[in-house]
C-alpha cells in the first residue's frame, strides 16, 4: 500500500510476462508484513506527506507551503481520479527550480535493494557537484550504494530500473528527477539481481 505499484513490478516481477496478475487480499492478509490501511484519508495523508518531504529537499519546502488547501487537494483528486492534467497544473510548480541554480536543491530519491534487510536508502545528495558539474545515476550509485554498480573491468551482478526501465548510468541525476520521479515527487529506484537467463 505505501510502495507505488510499478516500484513492487520492478522489485518483484520485472522478469515476469505483462500483464503482471497480482492478487489483493482485504482481509486475512499478513499484517506484519504489509501496513493495514485504516481509510482513504489515511493514503491521502501519506501521499500529502511524501509531496511535503520531497518539497522539503528540493525547495525547502517553500513551494509546497505557498499552495492554499485547494491545491493540495486538486493534487490528490487529480491522482486519485486518474486525471493528469488536473494533477500536472499544481505538480508542475514542485518540479520547476531558479534558472541560476541549475537544479534542486537534494533530489528525493530511494533506493530499494531485493538482496537486503534494510527497506530502502534515502541520503542527501545534490544534482550539481561543487564545480558544477551535473551529478549522474552512476555519481549517486557509487556514493550512496556502491555495491549496485559493477566494476569497470568486472562483471554486471545488478540492473537499476526506474519505471521498468534501465536508465544508462550517465544519466543526469536532475533530468532522472524530472521525468522519472514518481507522482510522490521521488525518484524510486530499484536495484536488483541481473538475470540469468
Amino acid at each position: 500500500m505505501h510502495y507505488p505499484i510499478g516500484l513492487l513490478f520492478d522489485l518483484l516481477a520485472s522478469s515476469s510476462a505483462l500483464p503482471w496478475n497480482i492478487t489483493v487480499h482485504f482481509k486475512s492478509f499478513p499484517e506484519k508484513d504489509l501496513l493495514h490501511c485504516p481509510s482513504k484519508d489515511a493514503i491521502e495523508a501519506h501521499f500529502m506527506s511524501c509531496m511535503k518531504e520531497a518539497d522539503a529537499l528540493k525547495h525547502k519546502s517553500q513551494v509546497i507551503n505557498e499552495m492554499q488547501k485547494k491545491d493540495h487537494k486538486q493534487l490528490w483528486m487529480g491522482l486519485q481520479n486518474d486525471r493528469f492534467d488536473q494533477f500536472w497544473a499544481i505538480n508542475r510548480k514542485l518540479m520547476e527550480y531558479p534558472a541560476e541554480e541549475n537544479g534542486f536543491r537534494y533530489i528525493p530519491f530511494r533506493i530499494y535493494q531485493t538482496t537486503t534487510e534494510r527497506p530502502f536508502i534515502q541520503k542527501l545528495f545534490r544534482p550539481v557537484a561543487a564545480d558544477g558539474q551535473l551529478h549522474t545515476l552512476g555519481d549517486l550509485l557509487k556514493e550512496v550504494c556502491p555495491s549496485a554498480v559493477a566494476p569497470e573491468d568486472g562483471e554486471k551482478k545488478n540492473q537499476v530500473m526506474i519505471h521498468g526501465i534501465e536508465p544508462m548510468l550517465e544519466t543526469p541525476l536532475q533530468w532522472l528527477s524530472e521525468h522519472l520521479s514518481y507522482p510522490d515527487n521521488f525518484l524510486h529506484i530499484s536495484i536488483i539481481p541481473q538475470p540469468t537467463d
